[in-house]
């Protein structure tokens, strides 16, 4: 009779053990999940707020390209310094031109644009097959990614760079003869999940 009742009391002491341990689980892994998940959402906030300044970058990039058209048309003198630039900023063939990024329906192009030197704009391939930016300034170690300022976002693949996950497109938009539709789109991959921010704006022609 007692050896039975030794037994119980093992089984018994077995059993609470197994709950324990499985209350002790369950009581673990929601802190976890929540750390999780605050990790992923303070990378994707960073993330963010980057994509934010590559894509108003774009959009002050071309804008000073307008600004160099009509100081270049300045310079140069004429009947109709705005037209003449107006007309360089859209259909020329030079640095300050955007003729390779107006797209419509027939004709849906897509450039890059490099802020590090002469800030070009450069056609894609395709209006989705854009490159992804560089960051200078930056190495791959054993210890993941380490960067020492100052840093910058480029085409290039330069000396010191690695590849980021940003992908930077400028695309323009014939609204009419004197205003043109500017748009700066940064996508970009984080755990399989896409995301991107856009930025536009409306450019007219001096008068």
């Amino acid at each position: 009779m007692q050896a039975t009742m030794q037994s119980s009391r093992a089984g018994f002491t077995l059993i609470e053990t197994m709950v324990a341990i499985t209350i002790l689980t369950f009581a673990m892994a929601g802190p976890m999940f929540t750390a999780s998940r605050a990790i992923v959402a303070a990378q994707t906030a960073r993330d963010q707020l980057t994509a934010i300044y590559l894509a108003q970058e774009g959009i002050e990039r071309v804008r000073a390209m307008r600004d160099n058209a009509y100081l270049a048309a300045y310079h140069t003198g004429g009947a109709d310094i705005s037209s003449t630039a107006w007309s360089d900023f859209l259909t020329g063939s030079g640095s300050a031109s955007i003729s390779r990024c107006i797209t419509s329906n027939d004709a849906p192009n897509a450039c890059t644009l490099d802020s590090v030197g002469d800030g070009s704009l450069e056609q894609c391939i395709a209006a989705d097959s854009c490159e992804p930016l560089y960051l200078t300034g930056c190495t791959n170690g054993p210890e993941g990614l380490s960067c020492t300022p100052p840093n910058m976002y480029t085409q290039r693949d330069l000396p010191g760079s690695v590849l980021s996950p940003f992908v930077r497109t400028i695309q323009a938009t014939i609204i009419t003869p004197h205003e043109v539709k500017i748009v700066s789109t940064v996508s970009w991959t984080y755990h399989n999940t896409p995301y991107s921010v856009m930025v536009s704006d409306h450019l007219s022609s001096w008068h």
